[in-house]
């Protein structure tokens, strides 16, 4: 116990820059919240609109409702598709069920979805670097499950079989870990040669970052605590990087009453971060609990900028609860009102303006059809 006595000034916290929401996560979130302003509840929301229990629950209380199908929502209302995205098939079933929809999908899984559509029209086999059952995994196979199979890490490369090994392409959900999906691609060049890598980096700059600032906490911190939820995805890789960083624990907490005292034995330095769906609130509340137990020396450790903001869904410019009332009562036919209500906001509709970090340069999203 000696060490703990002797310098209990030495006890820190390394936090990490950047940390918490990205970018995707602020506009899927806020786009619940102003859906619920404008239209009143109850707003569904297909799937978990981001991965994170407490959002999820602060939500509900506010009237959102969370279905996993589409077929679950009942006629007339507004359905709402998470930040992860949608496979084709979903819109469908939105407009069989007469429901009027809002798409959070996050911009950069958008542009996925289209390098997809893109490289399944050319003929090229997709190989999908990514989790198996994950949404954003299941919503870019289904745009062109004819020509996308999944590669989950490095040891799935072993059974890839293409048909033209002159014509293939790698692509990536978006919050994977950096170094496990390029020694993936390594794996995968080996074996293909002429593997086509997509024109930019699939993994999301807020997924790199945070696993940048990691990596150099992990080396200093013997404990790191990542705050997020189990079914995130990008959270889960935290916990990984840390470790291989050199940390020698760390754990996934969703809120401080998580923490187990024991973790903190013989540490002096922990490492704090939060995975790109988690509200700096919970951070905080960790922040507090390490500071009741001594650890209330806190530095920032900055591993980059982040000024990236993408505008509301389009969708929210609209009067959907009229449209749903329509195409409830069958006078919008299949999708006939959303396709004029595109028509009556496209010209004037700023929409799709993405501000971005200089090196990511530009994506346009794409208006659903």
């Amino acid at each position: 116990m000696g060490h703990m006595t002797a310098s209990p000034g030495r006890r820190r916290v390394l936090l990490a820059a950047p940390r918490g929401y990205c970018a995707g996560v602020d506009r899927a979130v806020i786009a619940v919240e102003k859906a619920l302003e404008q239209y009143g509840a109850p707003v569904y929301v297909r799937h978990e609109i981001v991965h994170n229990k407490y959002v999820v629950q602060t939500l509900e209380k506010k009237g959102a409702i969370f279905v996993e199908r589409t077929e679950e929502v009942p006629p007339g209302n507004i359905v709402m598709f998470s930040a992860h995205g949608v496979a084709p098939v979903v819109h469908e079933e939105a407009a069989r069920g007469r429901l009027a929809t809002i798409d959070a999908t996050c911009p950069l899984v958008t542009k996925v979805h289209k390098e997809a559509v893109r490289f399944a029209q050319e003929d090229y086999d997709i190989l999908l670097i990514g989790h198996e059952g994950h949404e954003e995994v299941i919503g870019t196979s289904g745009e062109a499950p004819d020509h996308i199979q999944l590669v989950d890490g490095p040891a799935d490369v072993a059974k890839v079989e293409v048909r033209d090994p002159s014509k293939i392409v790698w692509l990536s959900q978006t919050t994977l870990s950096v170094d496990e999906t390029m020694e993936t691609v390594d794996a995968l060049k080996e074996k293909f040669p002429q593997l086509v890598s997509p024109p930019s980096d699939d993994i999301c700059y807020a997924t790199q970052n945070r696993q940048l600032a990691v990596k150099q906490m992990g080396a200093e911190a013997e404990l790191v605590i990542v705050v997020g939820s189990r079914n995130s995805s990008n959270s889960k890789r935290l916990v990984e990087v840390a470790k291989l960083a050199g940390s020698r624990e760390a754990y996934l907490v969703d809120f401080a009453s998580e923490i187990d005292e024991a973790w903190l034995d013989g540490v002096t330095t922990v490492g704090v971060t939060s995975g790109a769906s988690v509200p700096e609130v919970l951070v905080e509340e960790v922040l507090a609990w390490l500071t009741e137990r001594g650890y209330g020396d806190v530095e920032l450790v900055k591993a980059a900028e982040e000024h990236i903001t993408f505008s509301l869904p389009k969708e929210l410019r609209r009067d959907l609860r009229e449209e749903a009332a329509a195409l409830a009562a069958g006078r919008g036919g299949s999708g006939t009102a959303s396709a004029a209500a595109h028509g009556a906001t496209s010209g004037t509709a700023p929409g799709t303006a993405l501000r971005y970090c200089g090196h990511l340069g530009r994506v346009t999203v794409r208006r659903p059809s």
